[in-house]
């Protein structure tokens, strides 16, 4: 019957070999320095041939074991690279992707399963944050709303964004009649980092005399929606973002004049994802959905 020879005697003989020492072999194995000298006793009772000399305080490579280990050692170093290979690509990839809160939650989450469904092998770590934070730099994917081109190597430009007054159903049967006078009786609600945003839309209407009688500034989108919903007044809100809303009736659209800016979403790539096939294709996957949305 056939010797089988264990890989980890094979593994301890070649370290030992590299390093000439059982000790120094040991601390890279996580072993003993005698469960080292153990394993290699055992592969040359197996072999029938002597591979160290050894000495009171160190060891040394017979001619015999220097052939060994110049036969063995490649074989060794690629059957651990194959281990190696082999375990990363069962293991699970994981994508960062960081996104400003209202968009997650009204586009980018209700498309998801589409993209959890075809690829369950990969896990997606997601992270939100407000209009205007600055983007953690650990995140491999971002998608980022800004005023113009943002800094970046590779960049995507997904789809601009315009704004719309907007108020809930109870109300806009009571101001729709009022036209324009609405904005003087109401409070007029924004994103703070537009805080001009009314002004502009107001131009854009050729309301001459526009003088509002209360604006309230919110950090998030969510809450400017949230606060025209519940009736705390008229809100400049964001589309085609805000779709759902409208279609829900959630809001209703109280003029059509539109404000039309240079605000527009992004997506940008912080690795060299041509050396990560999953985070290529999750960019595609973004790209592919919400590019051009309008």
């Amino acid at each position: 019957m056939a010797v089988q020879t264990p890989i980890r005697g094979l593994r301890s003989f070649c370290i030992a070999a590299k390093c000439l020492s059982f000790k120094h072999a040991a601390g890279q194995l996580f072993l003993t320095p005698s469960a080292v000298s153990h394993q290699i006793k055992q592969l040359e009772e197996q072999l029938g041939i002597e591979l160290f000399k050894r000495q009171t305080r160190a060891i040394e490579l017979t001619n015999a074991g220097k052939q060994f280990y110049q036969s063995i050692q490649p074989l060794i170093s690629s059957l651990e690279t194959t281990i190696a290979d082999f375990t990363n690509r069962q293991q699970n990839k994981t994508i960062t992707i960081t996104l400003p809160e209202f968009f997650a939650s009204e586009l980018f989450v209700p498309k998801l399963s589409d993209w959890t469904n075809e690829n369950p092998e990969i896990n997606l770590q997601l992270e939100t944050v407000k209009s205007g934070m600055q983007t953690p730099s650990t995140a491999d994917l971002s998608v980022v709303l800004s005023n113009g081109k943002p800094n970046g190597s590779i960049i995507t430009d997904l789809f601009p964004v315009r704004y719309v007054p907007a108020c809930n159903k109870r109300l806009y049967r009571k101001w729709a009649a009022e036209g324009y006078d609405a904005l003087k009786s109401v409070p007029l609600i924004l994103h703070q980092s537009r805080p001009w945003a009314w002004h502009q839309w107001a131009d854009k209407a050729d309301i001459l005399d526009f003088d509002p009688k209360q604006i309230i500034q919110f950090d998030s989108m969510f809450g400017v929606a949230r606060a025209a919903q519940q009736g705390m007044g008229i809100a400049l809100i964001p589309m085609p973002i805000s779709q759902t809303w409208f279609k829900e009736q959630f809001l209703v659209r109280l003029f059509e004049q539109e404000l039309v800016t240079n605000d527009r979403y992004f997506l940008l790539r912080h690795e060299d994802i041509e050396h990560s096939p999953e985070i290529q294709k999750f960019a595609d996957w973004v790209q592919d959905t919400f590019c051009d949305l309008w």
